[in-house]
């Protein structure tokens, strides 16, 4: 389809998807096409924390630590 678009109705389209960009840090911003025309913006915002990531690597630091621990004793431990 080579219908070509308004300036005025492009820059509606891309007000919107500014708008659904805005103060998005982690996430995605899908732009959904039917027919050639722009018929949804979805946006998924993801929100990180660092307190989780410093308990995740001290979670896994601890595995390691029981893992080295079971073979050092010749038992094993399974997961």
């Amino acid at each position: 389809m080579s219908e070509t678009i308004g300036p005025r109705f492009l820059n509606a389209w891309l007000d919107r998807i500014e708008k659904a960009l805005e103060g998005l840090e982690y996430g995605t911003v899908q732009i959904t096409v039917h027919d050639g025309q722009i018929v949804q913006i979805d946006r998924t915002e993801k929100m990180r924390f660092p307190v989780a990531a410093k308990m995740a690597a001290k979670g896994k630091a601890a595995l390691a630590g029981m893992k080295r621990e079971n073979t050092d004793t010749g038992s094993k431990c399974h997961r």
